[in-house]
C-alpha cells in the first residue's frame, strides 16, 4: 500500500499545544515532575517580574542530560505513553516540558549539565510561527543565559520560560500588575505544597519558591490527635495493586480558628471532601466523589486517599496535565463501599460530635483494628487498644471485667495467624527456659481458666494451655512446671 509522509504545519500545531488546558499551577507542577524524575533533591523555582516580559526558572541538582537526552526531551512527543516506565517515574507522554512551558510563555530555554558537560537548547515560538518550521535553536540567547545563571554542581538542569504572554499578558493590552503577579505566585506555592506534600514529608527533597522553602500541607491532618484513620485496604484492579485509606478530620470544635481555616484548604472544607488520587506519591486529582456521591455539608470531614502505581495510568485514563482522571468500572463498586463508610462516620461526627474530646488527647482515634508493631521478634501485628469502640466499652466495664476483656484481647492478638512464629521443638520431658513476661501470661491465662471453671484439674488445664497458639513454643513439662510453681491447682481446689 502506498503512503505519503505528511509533516504537520508547525505554527497551528504549536498554538493547539498551547491550549491543552493547563493553568499556571498545574503547569509548574508538571515541570517539577521532570526534576523529581531526574532524582533532584533540591528544586529552586524563581518568578521574576522584570518590568518587561517576566521570567520563570526551575533549577535542580538532578542527574542532568547529555546532548542526545536533551534533544529527545525537547522533541514534541518524546515518549510512547504505552512504554514501561521506572517504578517512581512521573512523566508519561514526553510532552509535559513543552506543553507546560508553552502554556506560560513563548520561549523555552533549557541549560543542562551532566558529569561536568553543559548542553543547551531553545524553543522560540515567535520564530516557529514566523518560519512555520520546527526549528529548535541549539543555543540560548546570551541575555537569557546570563539571567539563568550557572549550575554549580557536577550535574543539574535549569529550565527557563520567558516572553510570558500567557502567564502575565506580555505583548497584550492588559499586562499583569506586579502585585497580581506575586499573588499568582502565592497561589502556585499553595498548589505545590499540596500536590507534593507526600514527597516533601519524607524530607528527601526540598523545594523553594523565590528563596522560601515550600512546606507540605497534609489534607488528612494525620498529626492531629482527633483525626480518625480507616484501615488501609489493598484492592487489585486489573492486575494493579491500589491502596485505599480513608481519614475523618476533626470536628470544628476540636480546632483553633487558624487551624480550622488552614485545614479547609484553598477550596474550603466542602470542596476538599472526597477522593484524593495519588500516583507515585504525587497528587493527581481531588475534591469530589467522582460521580459516586454528591457533595454535602455533613460529609466534609471525609477524605479518601487512593494510591496508584504508574502502570495503572491507562486504566484510570490519566491525562497529559495529570489533573484529569476516570474511575475504572472495576474500582467504582469497591470505592463506593469504602467511601460510604467514611461518609457515615463523617456525618456522625459532624452532627453529634462523637469524636474523643480534648480531655483525652492521647487517644488518636484510629479506626484500624490492627496495627503493625514494627517489632522484629515479637508479634508482627498488635490490636489497636485506642479504637473508639473499645475505649467506649472499657469505660462502661468494672475493673474485673475490664481485666478479663484485656486478657482475652491479648490472646486474640497472640493467636493471630500472622503472629504465630515457628518455634524450635524441644523434647517433651525437658523444662525450657522461659522469660518472666511469658510465665506471667501463662499464669494469668491458667488462673482465669480455673476461676471460670473451664478447667477442673491439672490434666485439663495443661491440655487447654497446649492448644493455645500463644504458647505454641512451650512443651507440657514446661507448662506443668510454671503452673505448679504458682500453686494454681492447689489454690483452686
Amino acid at each position: 500500500m502506498n503512503v505519503v509522509l505528511t509533516r504537520p504545519s508547525a505554527a497551528p500545531v504549536i498554538q493547539a499545544l498551547r491550549s491543552i488546558g493547563y493553568n499556571a499551577s498545574t503547569a509548574i507542577a508538571d515541570l517539577v515532575d521532570n526534576s523529581l524524575d531526574a532524582k533532584a533533591s533540591d528544586i529552586k523555582i524563581n518568578f521574576a517580574y522584570n518590568d518587561t516580559d517576566g521570567m520563570i526558572t526551575i533549577k535542580d541538582n538532578g542527574s542532568g542530560m547529555t546532548e542526545e537526552m536533551l534533544q529527545i526531551a525537547m522533541n514534541i512527543g518524546s515518549k510512547d505513553p504505552r512504554a514501561h516506565r521506572g517504578a517512581n517515574e512521573l512523566g508519561r507522554f514526553g510532552m509535559g516540558l513543552k506543553t507546560a512551558s508553552f502554556s506560560l510563555g513563548k520561549r523555552l530555554s533549557v541549560l543542562t549539565k551532566k558529569d561536568g558537560v553543559y548542553n543547551e537548547r531553545c524553543w522560540d515560538l515567535d520564530h516557529v510561527s514566523e518560519c512555520n518550521e520546527w526549528q529548535l535553536f541549539t543555543s540560548i540567547p546570551e541575555k537569557v543565559k546570563i539571567q539563568m545563571g550557572d549550575i554549580k554542581e557536577e550535574s543539574g538542569t535549569i529550565v527557563c520560560i520567558d516572553k510570558l504572554d500567557r502567564f502575565m499578558g506580555v505583548g497584550r493590552k492588559r499586562k499583569l500588575k506586579e502585585t497580581s503577579f506575586y499573588n499568582k505566585v502565592f497561589r502556585i506555592n499553595r498548589h505545590l505544597e499540596f500536590v507534593f506534600h507526600s514527597i516533601l514529608e519524607r524530607k528527601e527533597v526540598s523545594m523553594f519558591i523565590n528563596g522560601k522553602e515550600i512546606e507540605p500541607w497534609d489534607p488528612f491532618m494525620r498529626y492531629h490527635p482527633n483525626t480518625m484513620e480507616g484501615e488501609m485496604q489493598i484492592l487489585r484492579i486489573n492486575d494493579n495493586r491500589i491502596k485505599v485509606q480513608y481519614f475523618i478530620l476533626p470536628h470544628a470544635s476540636h480546632l483553633a480558628e487558624p487551624e480550622y481555616k488552614k485545614a479547609g484548604g484553598y477550596k474550603g472544607w466542602r470542596d476538599h471532601q472526597g477522593l484524593y488520587i495519588y500516583r507515585e506519591n504525587r497528587l493527581l486529582y481531588f475534591g469530589d466523589w467522582m460521580g459516586l456521591f454528591p457533595k454535602d455539608a455533613a460529609s466534609q470531614l471525609a477524605r479518601v486517599r487512593i494510591d496508584l502505581p504508574n502502570a495503572a495510568d491507562s486504566d484510570w485514563q490519566v491525562d497529559i496535565k495529570k489533573s484529569g482522571i476516570n474511575l475504572p468500572e472495576d474500582a467504582k463498586r469497591r470505592l463506593e463501599a469504602i467511601s460510604s463508610i467514611a461518609r457515615k462516620v463523617s456525618k456522625d461526627i459532624f452532627y453529634f460530635r462523637t469524636q474523643p474530646g480534648p480531655r483525652n488527647p492521647s487517644v488518636k482515634g484510629s479506626l484500624n483494628t490492627w496495627e503493625q508493631s514494627g517489632s522484629e521478634d515479637g508479634p508482627q501485628f498488635i490490636l489497636n487498644r485506642n479504637h473508639p469502640i473499645l475505649s467506649e466499652l472499657l469505660k462502661n466495664l468494672d475493673d474485673e471485667n475490664a481485666k478479663l476483656l484485656n486478657l482475652y484481647l491479648k490472646f486474640v492478638q497472640l493467636g493471630s495467624p500472622s503472629n504465630i512464629i515457628d518455634s524450635p521443638k524441644v523434647p517433651e520431658e525437658e523444662v525450657q527456659e522461659v522469660p518472666d513476661s511469658q510465665k506471667e501470661l501463662v499464669i494469668q491465662f491458667a488462673s482465669s481458666m480455673m476461676q471460670l471453671n473451664v478447667a477442673e484439674n491439672e490434666e485439663q488445664l495443661l491440655n487447654i494451655l497446649l492448644t493455645q497458639p500463644a504458647f505454641d513454643g512451650l512443651n507440657r513439662a514446661t507448662l506443668k512446671a510454671i503452673t505448679s510453681e504458682a500453686n494454681l491447682i492447689v489454690s483452686n481446689g
